[in-house]
């Protein structure tokens, strides 16, 4: 999640700064200014690096945040994909993974509550 984070920070400060390695896209359905998309990638950025580092606590309700945060993250960058095509889907990929990741997490321990030492029947 922080890695995931960090990378879209830099893809925000990236748009907003207005770099030269975008697409300029026309007639796009979700159609923001380069700055606009920049904004919205670097608060999502900051959320998630936010979310990483409560995960490393352990507490559920970070995981849950993590889940909802690397979603939205993962559809932002979606609808990325004109812009910059390639780091969008990386991104895509990374946030999906992140999900998938915490979602099994929160599956694992729940096999493994101390309630029931014998685990599932």
């Amino acid at each position: 999640m922080l890695f995931g984070g960090v990378m879209a920070i830099f893809e925000g400060i990236a748009a907003i700064a207005k770099d030269d390695l975008f697409l300029a896209t026309r007639h796009y359905v979700f159609e923001f200014s380069l700055a606009g998309w920049g904004w919205i990638h670097l608060i999502l950025g900051i959320i998630l690096v936010f979310a990483g580092c409560a995960v490393i606590s352990g507490a559920l309700w970070a995981r849950l945040f993590g889940v909802a945060i690397a979603s939205l993250g993962a559809i932002a960058n979606f609808l990325w994909i004109p812009y910059y095509p390639l780091w969008a889907l990386v991104l895509v990929a990374v946030n999906i993974f992140i999900v998938w990741a915490l979602c099994m997490g929160m599956h694992r321990e729940a096999h493994t509550d101390p309630a029931h030492p014998a685990g599932p029947r």
